[in-house]
């Protein structure tokens, strides 16, 4: 509890009455109220564009990546405990690639030597190298694909194990009761069992999907063209790390974090409906 406190909960207050300042980090914080809020919501276009892009991204990548963690988690189950644990690191090996940018970068190259490009001019599908990266409306599809990619992870992990702590003989007993296919066994025995997973693996694809940031500055850059890979995070590293404006980076950051909880809290209301 006291390493929470002071390394999560104090942090979190901290920037909260941060973000009600004007501090550079060298002179003394500046009493300035709602004001950094008002320039946030009413006057920072840049924001608007990143606040959309990670709506966009967080709708499409969070859900998504959620059920096909579950569902391959389910799936290699199924298998052999040799089979399912070479499966699982197969799977799991992307989230904890270093090189898995270098891989992409190499991918979306924009010449005709990029992977991409290479085969689609080979197939005559196009006739000349795109730019995937510098092009507007190519930049946030592509982030969302590795995003999706890389998005088997911890929640992953925590589904497989979920999965094997389910008791057997439920299994049994709902036969007895009525259940004649695995998508019912599904619904009404394993699903509720792992409730708990269910939870952490929400909160772990939430947070990933809301605090997209170094996908976007590896492949797209920062800033990216026209912003179109811009997010709240990018946004919050800009005025953070290299305007040093810390009191309007906590602002952003104080938004961030109530997306975050509300958006958790209405996960959280859904996933108690399993199994009903």
């Amino acid at each position: 509890f006291i390493l929470f406190f002071f390394f999560t909960v104090l942090p979190v207050l901290m920037a909260i009455g941060v973000s009600f300042t004007d501090w550079n980090m060298l002179e003394k914080p500046e009493f300035v109220g709602w004001q950094n809020y008002v320039k946030l919501l009413l006057d920072d276009e840049i924001f608007i564009i990143s606040l959309k892009n990670t709506l966009i991204f967080a709708v499409i990548t969070g859900p998504v990546s959620y059920m096909l963690c579950l569902l391959f988690a389910w799936i290699i189950n199924e298998f052999n405990r040799g089979m399912r644990t070479l499966l699982t690191l197969i799977f799991y090996a992307p989230s904890i690639c270093g090189n898995a940018y270098m891989v992409w970068n190499l991918i979306l190259t924009g010449d005709r030597y990029g992977y991409l490009n290479g085969i689609l001019l080979n197939l005559d599908i196009i006739n000349e190298p795109i730019l995937w990266m510098k092009t507007e409306q190519y930049v946030m599809p592509m982030l969302i694909i590795v995003q999706l990619w890389l998005s088997l992870g911890t929640g992953f992990l925590s589904f497989i194990a979920g999965l094997q702590t389910v008791d057997k003989s439920m299994y049994e007993a709902a036969a007895i009761d009525g259940i004649k296919n695995r998508w019912q066994e599904l619904w009404y025995v394993t699903l509720p069992a792992m409730k708990p997973q269910l939870m952490f693996g929400a909160v772990m694809q939430i947070t990933q999907s809301f605090a997209v940031a170094d996908i976007s500055i590896n492949l797209a850059g920062n800033p990216s063209v026209n912003y179109a890979g811009a997010t709240i995070v990018t946004h919050l590293l800009d005025y953070g790390s290299t305007r040093m404006e810390m009191g309007y980076a906590c602002a952003i950051a104080t938004i961030l974090f109530l997306l975050m909880v509300g958006t958790n809290k209405l996960v959280q209301r859904v996933l108690r409906r399993v199994g009903e």
